[in-house]
């Protein structure tokens, strides 16, 4: 089985320990609410993220992969633990690899509509501007950071 699947079959049993086994020790993760992750923050998130809720159901499709690289889209449904309210996200990955692991990841959703399931009217009017971007960042990083240090 290789690396990809490996991964996605892992956060579809919400296993953060194997995903975070799928990374290499150099490994960088970014995504519009995580930017620039190394592979304990981002082993680190999957555990915070996969422990703290309760209701994640994943599909994913890989679309490619070889020695060198790859890619997969997948679905995430969930409620927003901050809001209650019901999430769909569309997300997809592109991944470099190195030695049979992850060694970049770098995921891609529409920021603006996940705001919008996400926070409701506030993300609907004000999910596209820097100023709710940077305080979903914000909380999103205090919450990681309180999970590295618990």
């Amino acid at each position: 089985m290789m690396v990809l699947e490996r991964f996605y079959s892992a956060f579809a049993q919400r296993d953060w320990s194997a995903m975070g086994a799928c990374y290499h020790e150099e490994a960088r993760f970014s995504d519009p609410v995580f930017p620039g992750l190394d592979a304990k923050g981002a082993r680190a998130m999957w555990r915070m993220l996969l422990t703290s809720g309760t209701d994640l159901r994943i599909t994913y499709k890989i679309l490619e992969e070889n020695a060198t690289g790859g890619k997969v889209r997948w679905e995430a449904w969930y409620t927003f633990s901050r809001t209650g309210r019901p999430v769909h996200n569309i997300i997809t990955s592109t991944f470099s690899l190195k030695d049979g692991l992850i060694l970049v990841q770098q995921d891609r959703f529409n920021l603006w509509k996940w705001s919008r399931q996400a926070l409701g009217t506030t993300g609907l009017l004000l999910g596209w501007s820097p100023i709710v971007r940077g305080k979903v960042r914000s909380a999103a990083a205090a919450g990681l950071k309180k999970a590295m240090n618990s």
